[in-house]
This record gives structure tokens, sequence and C-alpha cells, in this order.
């Protein structure tokens, strides 16, 4: 599929619309590449962005494009390609999809749709090719970023040969919580920087290696000038914390060791 009109619903019709894919992986040693690919229409104005970040040891790049990109998704398989970025991947599905409205109100909504909970991952970027275990969401937001209820967001997926685990944590004047735990829906008790508890397994987070911290305008809007001319300038004050980390899931009756990525962001005045 060409022309980074990547397959999304039918939102065009509304004032506002956002389509933003996630993909990543890590390899068995840490080292871990994030892409995001978004296809923005705002004011009847259409953007398309996409990115990546890779660690190399604990070497951290990140490099971004506005030109447009190849993306499909069928059949348990996700293709990426990223001329402008020299990066390009191939996603296998090896746990089911699940998807989740988070947020809905009149005017819009905020749909999550995890594709690959656990995928098999090759990935060229450059001169150089990563094979691991990733994941993989398309968020749909037909509702402006700064008129959602939040304060803060925490998120983050955690991947073992064994168990999948994705959770959202969402809090504000309008509060939701939960994670997918293998396909299944729980509730989560709390979550942190370092844990996430549930009623029937715990997930801790070890040796975190930060990806990316800072205001989005000094991280991701400098690298999309034309994002910076079209959405409102408090976005800039939006801070983010990413971070990779190992993780050791412990349920009621086993236990696995996989690689977590996870973030945190605030919502500044």
């Amino acid at each position: 599929m060409l022309l980074g009109k990547e397959p999304r619903p039918q939102v065009e019709g509304t004032p506002f619309s956002l389509v933003k894919w996630y993909m990543d992986c890590v390899t068995d040693l840490g080292d871990a590449a994030i892409l995001y690919c978004a296809h923005l229409r705002w004011r009847g104005l259409p953007v398309t962005y996409s990115s990546f970040l890779s660690v190399d040891g604990r070497l951290v790049k990140s490099h971004s494009s506005m030109a447009r990109y190849q993306l499909s998704s069928a059949d348990g398989q996700i293709l990426v390609d990223l001329p402008r970025l020299g990066v390009s991947g191939r996603w296998e599905a090896s746990a089911a999809p699940f998807q989740r409205t988070v947020y809905e109100e009149v005017s819009g909504a905020v749909q999550w749709n995890c594709l690959q909970p656990r995928a098999s991952v090759h990935l060229r970027i450059g001169d150089r090719e990563l094979t691991g275990l990733g994941y993989a969401e398309c968020l749909t937001v037909t509702l402006p970023p700064w008129q959602l209820p939040m304060r803060q967001l925490r998120w983050g997926r955690f991947v073992s040969p064994e168990d999948s685990l994705a959770w959202i944590d969402w809090q504000g004047s309008y509060s939701t919580n939960f994670a997918v735990h293998n396909g299944i829906s729980c509730e989560t008790l709390s979550v942190s920087d370092s844990e996430v508890a549930m009623r029937h397994a715990t997930l801790r987070m070890e040796e975190s290696f930060p990806l990316r911290a800072g205001r989005l305008g000094s991280t991701i809007l400098p690298a999309a000038p034309a994002l910076g001319k079209l959405l409102p300038r408090s976005l800039a004050n939006i801070e983010e914390h990413k971070w990779r980390s190992r993780g050791i899931l412990n349920a009621e009756s086993d236990s696995s060791k996989g690689w977590v990525i996870h973030e945190v962001v605030h919502w500044k005045a």
C-alpha cells in the first residue's frame, strides 16, 4: 500500500482525525527500535509523519520525516517501509489482536487497536538488521488531543516468549485504567514507573534505560515543523518520559521474563 495511506477507519469527515501506528522490536540483548507512522487531518489539511528511535547498546538515535511512507496490514502481518529514513520491517503476529474504546464523547473518541500484542519482527535500519520480539498497535483519535480530559497517561507493553501484556492508565477529570494479559482484559490495581499490579499477576520493571525525555516542543515538534505550525502551542508543553526495561511477570502459577517499553506523559500548563 503506497503513498503513506495506511489502512485506517473512515475518519476524513470529522474536523480532527489522527491515525497513529506504533511498532517496536527488542532483541534478546536489548537493542531496540520504535517506529511511528501517523496521518493527521486538521482544518482540512492533511499531514503525514513518520519517525524511528533506535537503541544500539547505550546509544540512542532518533530521526523523523514528513515524507510519504508505505504500510500494509493483513493476515497477521504488518509491512512498513520508510524510504526517506532508510527503515523497513516486517511484523508477524504470534498473539490474537484486541481493541477497545478508551474514551468517547459526542464530538469524538479514542480507539485503541492492538493488532499484534506479541510479534516476531525483522527490521532493517540502514545497513543494520534487528530480529526479536515486538508489538504493534494503531490508535485512532477523532477529538483534538488538547481537548481530552487528561492530566497524566501511563502506557506500556511487556512481551516474552510466553506472555503479552499491555496497559493504559489515564488520569484526569476522566480516568480509566486497564490491562490486557494474553488477550484477557483485567483491572490494574496500581501502575508506576517500576510496577504494574493486577489481581492475578504483577509485572516488575528493572534496569530501566531512558529512551526519550522532555517536552514535545524540544523532542518531537522541531523535527516536524508543519505540525508545530498546525497544532496549538500548548502541545509543546506535553512532557514525555519513555524507557526500555527488563520485565519479570509473576502470575499465580508461573512467571516469565522479557522486555518492556513503557512511558508516562504529563500535560503541563
